[in-house]
């Protein structure tokens, strides 16, 4: 089919919502990355997503909701959750959570009404659901009046994308339209936080950081390790097509002596390129430094100049993009050392992206 993008005017967000009526398929702009939206009450449509994403099906979808939906009782109300196995005093909490983050990047894992496909959850008890913030997103929600299953608009394990060219160069033919509304603010997925007896936990860490959570409940937010709960827990998951390696240190302290190991990686040609994604700090400058060690050209990306952490995390996935489809063999990234509040979404991102 031809994939035809479409301009986030009133008439275009009107055309959006009619295809997402008639079981189609949009890509549509969040302020995280780019979703794969379908009507949530669609078996067609649910089914059309695993399809064009090549996704496995044990890997559970997000639903999205609008702005009206702000409660447990009105989450209940739309058939999306059950909540009899919460308590009183859980119920509250969660009340609290969505007042307080809800628009936002923050997805809640809670008990799934019977009423929701299986195939949303990947056959497990309890459901994902997360309120936008991006305001296109908002208004396709409210025109269509209908909840959305939006995974990111890639194939499955692929670099989510953060443009609309990205989600192109993804799915092209294999979608129909994408709703263009430019770069997505935030730049990586939302956290997923559940509640477990020994209390809150994140299942996968995203735009809302862990200590803005624990600030906010009064309370330690664990981490959770294990079998597949939610959506992104995969242990290799957002990766390039090429090798990607995570280095040792940053490269203003990396030495050819702890460098030695990663050699072996290293393409055999002499004309062959490396990647280098860079956190922070001068590209050419370190590239520089970089194809010393290597004895190869290098072309380096850097997220930040400066290290901002919003900023490497808005830009994360569109270089890894810009490196993958670059002439280089393989890439090589920068570790993401400083774990708070953003840094460990993006230490966790690194992470699933590299090869062991």
């Amino acid at each position: 089919m031809k994939t035809t993008f479409i301009d986030p005017t009133v008439e275009g967000i009107r055309k959006a919502s009619i295809a997402i009526q008639n079981d189609e398929l949009v890509a549509i702009p969040t302020e995280t990355v780019y979703g794969l939206a379908g009507n949530a009450a669609s078996p067609k449509a649910i089914a059309y997503v695993f399809e064009a994403k090549e996704r496995p099906s044990f890997d559970p979808l997000i639903v999205h909701v609008s702005t009206q939906a702000q409660t447990c009782a009105k989450l209940e109300a739309l058939k999306l959750i059950d909540t009899k196995t919460l308590s009183y005093s859980l119920i509250q909490k969660i009340d609290a959570l969505l007042a307080r983050f809800w628009p936002g990047p923050l997805t809640l894992l809670l008990p799934k009404n019977p009423e929701v496909s299986d195939l949303i959850t990947s056959g497990l008890p309890q459901i994902a659901i997360r309120m936008p913030k991006h305001p296109i997103a908002q208004a396709l929600l409210e025109i269509s009046g209908c909840s959305l299953v939006a995974p990111s608009a890639n194939r499955f394990g692929r670099i989510s994308p953060t443009t609309a060219e990205a989600v192109f160069s993804e799915l092209k033919d294999r979608i129909a339209w994408i709703l263009d509304s430019g770069t997505c603010s935030v730049g990586i997925e939302s956290t997923i936080l559940g509640f477990t007896e020994e209390g809150p936990q994140i299942l996968r860490p995203g735009g809302t950081s862990l200590e803005s959570l624990e600030t906010f409940l009064q309370e330690r937010v664990l981490v959770a390790k294990g079998p597949l709960q939610a959506p992104g827990m995969l242990k290799s998951h957002y990766a390039p097509t090429k090798p990607f390696y995570l280095l040792p240190e940053k490269m203003n302290t990396l030495t050819s002596e702890r460098f030695y190991p990663w050699i072996q990686h290293l393409p055999a040609s002499q004309t062959a390129s490396v990647g280098l994604l860079l956190l922070q700090g001068d590209p050419e400058q370190l590239g520089r430094n970089f194809r010393e060690l290597t004895r190869k050209p290098v072309i380096a990306k850097s997220l930040s100049l400066s290290g901002d952490l919003s900023e490497i995390a808005q830009n994360l996935f569109q270089s890894m993009r810009a490196l993958d489809d670059s002439e280089c063999e393989l890439i090589f990234s920068e570790p993401c050392l400083n774990t708070q509040g953003l840094g460990f979404a993006i230490a966790d991102r690194l992470q699933r992206a590299s090869h062991a």
